[in-house]
């Protein structure tokens, strides 16, 4: 059985500028048809879903079902899954999409995280961005979250923004540890090729900031945050004791997961699989109580040791030497001139990226996987 479930919901108001996600424009009709087929792979799949530890309901924006959606939502999935009693559920939300109401619905569903995407508590950086919502609505709807009882709550924030200067950031963090979440996720804006705001660089109507600024940033949120009693346990992600996303450590420590809905991912059995992200075939062929998956691929030995590497470096833990995935490969040999180096260390039989790793994560993991031949 699995630990964990993804369902994915593709609907948003209006596409953020930097969002490569599948989402589209939310309509009722299109929402409830996509509901049904979403309730469908559940039950399609409920031999793997008996004995959850986490559900995580991600998006485009999840809580723009509504009540009467969310609510069949969830009737589906209880009536197909076996979720554990201490299961971690989580579901992402918009500021501006929220109710009182109906974050007291989800809470009676289950629901018993809620991650907010915030972004920024500055206007000027939410406009830059296209968020729906301003300021103002970010502390809104983390105070009805509060007020409705949740008291697992996340926020997203994001820094290289163009405009963003050092000042906002840290005025956007200092508001961040005021609304006291049990959560922050804090992302480098990173321009996708298939979205507007790469185009919008490339025209040079705008202008990303300098690496240095970006890179003094992150430093900052490190120290900030954990100033504050956020623990950083991932490279963007930090928590208050015992709050850390369980339902992401699980990606992290490559477990196994099953993913429903368009575009979803699952790993199961040694086996990587995602489905259509086409929403009307998606329906449609769930419709005839078939799963419209577009590719699986099992995982061989050397992809599996690889997979470990670029995930598990992700922690600030970082990665087991002694696991058996890398039976066959020299890890600690690969990794000792990166040690020399200042990027790497070890810690009993754990090897982690350094503070000076962490910054530049990506070179470090690309270079330990040429040395180990991957």
């Amino acid at each position: 059985m699995i630990p964990a479930l993804y369902i994915h919901i593709p609907f948003c108001i209006r596409k953020c500028l930097y969002c490569d996600f599948l989402s589209v424009p939310f309509s009722e009709d299109g929402a409830a048809r996509y509901v049904e087929a979403v309730c469908t792979e559940l039950s399609l799949k409920k031999d793997l879903t008996r004995s959850l530890e986490t559900v995580y309901i991600g998006g485009g924006t999840p809580t723009l079902l509504g009540i009467n959606l969310l609510s069949r939502l969830f009737r589906g999935l209880m009536d197909t899954c076996s979720i554990m009693q201490d299961a971690e559920i989580t579901v992402e939300a918009n500021p501006g999409t929220v109710s009182r109401e109906l974050l007291g619905v989800l809470l009676s569903l289950g629901v018993n995280r809620l991650s907010v995407g915030v972004q920024s508590f500055q206007d000027s950086e939410l406009k830059t961005l296209s968020r729906i919502h301003d300021d103002a609505a970010a502390r809104v709807a983390i105070s009805a979250a509060k007020a409705a009882g949740f008291h697992n709550i996340s926020i997203d924030l994001m820094y290289g923004i163009p405009g963003q200067t050092m000042k906002s950031w840290k005025d956007t963090l200092l508001q961040a540890i005021h609304a006291e979440p049990s959560h922050i996720s804090a992302y480098e804006l990173t321009p996708e090729k298939s979205t507007p705001l790469f185009d919008l660089l490339s025209a040079g109507k705008l202008h990303l900031l300098h690496e240095d600024l970006v890179l003094d940033m992150y430093g900052f949120a490190i120290d900030f945050l954990g100033a504050h009693g956020y623990q950083h346990y991932e490279i963007s992600n930090f928590a208050s004791p015992g709050n850390e996303c369980r339902h992401n450590l699980n990606y992290w420590d490559r477990g196994e997961y099953a993913g429903v809905g368009a575009g979803a991912h699952s790993f199961v059995g040694g086996r990587r699989s995602y489905n259509s992200s086409d929403i009307g075939q998606y329906a449609t062929e769930l419709n005839a109580r078939r799963i419209p998956k577009i590719e699986e691929q099992a995982i061989t030995p050397e992809e599996a040791a690889k997979e470990y590497i670029f995930l598990g470096l992700r922690k600030i833990e970082g990665i087991q030497m002694t696991n058996p995935v890398f039976s066959s490969f020299p890890l600690h040999e690969a990794a000792r001139s990166l040690i020399g180096q200042g990027y790497l260390k070890t810690r009993g039989e754990y090897l982690s990226l350094t503070r000076q790793g962490l910054v530049v994560s990506n070179m470090v993991i690309v270079k330990l996987l040429a040395a180990l031949g991957l």
